[in-house]
């Protein structure tokens, strides 16, 4: 059979990216050699690299790796070279003292193919992350957040009517409370209690793209590019396919939204809503006309920005409290009975008691340590060369935050696989200096720039159910405990899977609480 003129063509590029990649490799081996030192780490395979011996739970492995060859470690995936941060000291000196160098993002092959490119989280270090990252802060810079607080608290307590009406979804609740949420923050929208449209539409495009936004995957494609390009017919293009779905409802989420906003900019009530949106429409108004579609663009990219960051965090670090509420019942009890001696049980908790609460603060700080949800952050990359400790760190290198290796050292948290917010207790009953917040929100300056909203958000909910709700593990019908093993999943992001759990009212709990702000 004489080959078509597409296989040839398939097997032309196939080749031509082989040989770049073999190519690639030898010069970086050969530019390497001239420096005295790269950071240790385990030894590559040729043109393979380490990425036999990474595993699905990548950061296990560099953990593992980190007691042999230290808090910074090198390791090549494919053609690519990587450090890997094993401890919060280094992150320091090189992501928050260095940051002029570490502040780039590598390329991720996905962004544009999957709908992905408006995010600037993603974004290297340049303009358009700049001007992201100012809308952003005007608004969420914790100063400003603190007018979100009343609709935190509003929205914490929508999720507790839905959480006793439905506890067999709480893992949808959560997603209506961080979405909700968000929706309000950023666009003014009000979404319902249950069932919001817009609420859905960001569900969708969330799980369905937030698996797909693996490394491996970005990986494949950029070593393979032509898979996008194959025929629909054709094996392996089912990552066309997986991009075309993604990049349709990302569109999704990003329009209908932003198009609420602007077609309410003219009601009045509207206007005196705090958002990101609203508030920086009003600052296009007053530019020049040639600047307004540009930053209209950057402020409805930034928006979208900050429902795909709010969406996966919050609803997964929620997702681990139950678990741990599930899996550690006296920390449950400790934390109800501080919450009564304070407030007692005529109101339910505001903000303002946060400050006479700090068991409650510390189970959060434990939540937040416990299984960090996204144990190796957004990668870094090297904008210049750079030494540090006398170890060479090229231009371009990834450099990777080991959240879990700092979340779960022995040393600074003993017994580290166990829950025990207590850690963060000084004997006086006061809170430590020490404060996850400081690393599972990233560090220098790609730093979440919503973290203070989202602590607040995580705070809102968390007080709240714990003053109306009971958790603990669920029956089965002859009323035995359903004992599971916690199950999570791997990607960007890490959460617990679904697992059986009873959540109902506490004896005392009134629904008229929930109606007094």
């Amino acid at each position: 059979m004489v080959p078509s003129a597409d296989d040839s063509r398939v097997s032309i590029l196939a080749f031509l990216t082989i040989s770049f990649v073999v190519i690639d490799v030898l010069r970086r081996l050969i530019v390497n050699r001239q420096h005295k030192r790269l950071p240790p780490g385990p030894v590559p395979l040729p043109l393979l690299g380490n990425i036999l011996s990474i595993g699905k739970e990548p950061w296990l492995n560099y953990t593992e790796w980190g007691v042999t060859y230290g808090d910074l470690i090198f390791v090549r995936i494919l053609h690519h070279e990587a450090v890997v941060i094993n401890s919060q000291h280094v992150a320091n000196a090189l992501l928050d003292k260095r940051s002029r160098i570490y502040s780039d993002r590598p390329y991720w092959a996905t962004l544009e193919p999957f709908g992905w490119s408006y995010n600037f989280a993603f974004t290297g270090y340049n303009d358009k992350w700049r001007v992201g990252r100012r809308l952003f802060h005007q608004t969420f810079r914790p100063e400003s957040a603190l007018k979100f607080r009343p609709m935190q608290i509003k929205r914490a307590r929508e999720l507790i009517v839905n959480m006793i009406d439905d506890p067999q979804r709480h893992h949808s609740h959560f997603a209506t409370f961080t979405s909700s949420t968000a929706l309000s923050a950023v666009y003014g929208y009000e979404a319902s209690a249950r069932d919001d449209p817009l609420v859905q539409v960001i569900g969708i495009a969330q799980d369905l793209g937030i698996p797909l936004m693996t490394p491996e995957r970005a990986m494949i494609l950029e070593i393979f590019p032509f898979l996008l390009k194959l025929p629909d017919w054709c094996w392996g293009s089912s990552i066309k396919h997986d991009a075309r779905a993604s990049t349709h409802h990302m569109t999704e989420m990003k329009e209908l939204p932003f198009r609420y906003a602007q077609q309410h900019m003219v009601d009045s009530s509207f206007l005196g809503q705090p958002s990101m949106v609203a508030e920086n429409l009003q600052r296009i108004e007053t530019q020049d006309d040639a600047l307004k579609p540009m930053l209209e663009t950057a402020l409805k990219d930034t928006a979208a920005t900050a429902m795909a960051g709010a969406y996966e965090t919050t609803s997964s670090i929620l997702t681990c409290f139950v678990l741990a509420m599930v899996l550690y019942p006296d920390v449950q009890k400790r934390a109800q009975a501080e919450i009564d001696s304070v407030i007692g049980t005529d109101r339910l908790p505001m903000f303002e008691d946060r400050e006479y609460l700090p068991y409650v603060d510390a189970v959060l700080r434990e939540t937040f340590r416990w299984h960090p949800i996204a144990p190796l952050g957004i990668p870094h990359a090297t904008s210049s060369d750079d030494i540090y400790d006398g170890y060479f760190i090229p231009k371009g290198t990834t450099v990777m935050i080991n959240i879990w290796a700092i979340a779960r050292d022995e040393k600074r948290y003993p017994d580290a696989c166990h829950f025990m917010p207590e850690r963060f207790i000084h004997a006086n009953g006061m809170l430590t200096d020490d404060d996850p917040k400081q690393y599972v929100f990233g560090l220098g300056r790609r730093v979440c720039p919503g973290r203070a909203t989202a602590d607040a958000s995580l705070w809102s909910a968390i007080v709240t159910m714990l003053a109306t709700l009971n958790i603990s593990f669920a029956k089965d019908d002859q009323g035995k405990v359903i004992n599971f093993t916690p199950e999570f999943t791997t990607g960007i992001t890490r959460r617990p899977t679904t697992f059986p759990c009873s959540i109902s009212a506490r004896s005392h709990f009134r629904p008229e609480l929930l109606d007094i702000l």
